[in-house]
C-alpha cells in the first residue's frame, strides 16, 4: 500500500543559505569572479560568487553564460561608470536581500539596478520611491489642512461681526423703528401722521 505523499519544506532554508554565502564572500571563500569598478578614477575589486551573481542579475548570467574560457581561476569583469559605493551597495542586497542606503542614493541604486537587470532591487527601489512620494505628499496635506483651520479660526470673529450687522439691516427693512418711541424721531410732528415722510421719501425715489 503506497503511503501519502508529504512536503518538506523550511521556511529557514532560504535566510540560512544567503547567510552562509554572503559570509564566504566577506571571508573570500571559493569566490570565482573578480568585478572590477572604475567612476572618476576612483576604483575598487570585489569578489563574488558566479552563481550567486548570475541567479540576481541577468547582465552577469549572459556575461559569464557567454565567456569562452576562464582568465586563470576567477573570471574577471570590468564595470565602468559604476560608483564603488553603489556597487557594495549592489552586492550587499543581492547577498542578503536587504541593504541600507540614504535617501538620495535611491535613484543611483535604481539605475545600477537597471544596468545590471537586477529585478528584485528594480521592484524594490520603486517600492521605497513610491512610498517615499506618498509620505512627502501626506506632509504636505496636513502641513495644508493645519494652514486652513488656523486661517479659519481667525476669520471667524469678523463672520460673527459681518452676521450681526446683517442682522441689524435686515431689522432695519422689516420697518423696525431704529429711535425708541419717546424720542422726538418717534412723535407725530405738526399734527401730520409718522408714514408721511416715508410716502414723500418713496415718491421722490
Amino acid at each position: 500500500m503506497e503511503s501519502n505523499a508529504v512536503l518538506l519544506e523550511s521556511k529557514s532554508s532560504p535566510i540560512n543559505l544567503l547567510n552562509e554565502m554572503h559570509q564566504l564572500r566577506l571571508l573570500g571563500h571559493l569566490c570565482d569572479v573578480t568585478v572590477s569598478v572604475e567612476y572618476q578614477g576612483v576604483r575598487a575589486e570585489f569578489v563574488a560568487h558566479k552563481a550567486v551573481l548570475a541567479a540576481t542579475s541577468k547582465f552577469f548570467k549572459e556575461v559569464f553564460l557567454n565567456e569562452k574560457g576562464m582568465d586563470g581561476p576567477r573570471t574577471n569583469v570590468f564595470l565602468n561608470e559604476v560608483q564603488v559605493a553603489d556597487f557594495a551597495s549592489f552586492l550587499e542586497f543581492v547577498y542578503t536581500a536587504k541593504v541600507e542606503v540614504e535617501e538620495d542614493r535611491v535613484q543611483r541604486m535604481l539605475e545600477i539596478a537597471e544596468k545590471l537587470k537586477c529585478l528584485d532591487l528594480s521592484e524594490t527601489c520603486f517600492q521605497l520611491k513610491k512610498q517615499m512620494l506618498e509620505s512627502v505628499l501626506l506632509e504636505l496635506q496636513n502641513f495644508s489642512e493645519s494652514q486652513n483651520s488656523e486661517e479659519e479660526s481667525a476669520t471667524q470673529p469678523s463672520i460673527l461681526l459681518e452676521s450681526k450687522a446683517a442682522a441689524v439691516a435686515e431689522a432695519d427693512r422689516a420697518g423696525c423703528p431704529l429711535d425708541p418711541p419717546d424720542s422726538p424721531g418717534g412723535r407725530p410732528s405738526n399734527g401730520m401722521s409718522p408714514e408721511m415722510p416715508a410716502t414723500k421719501s418713496k415718491e421722490k425715489m
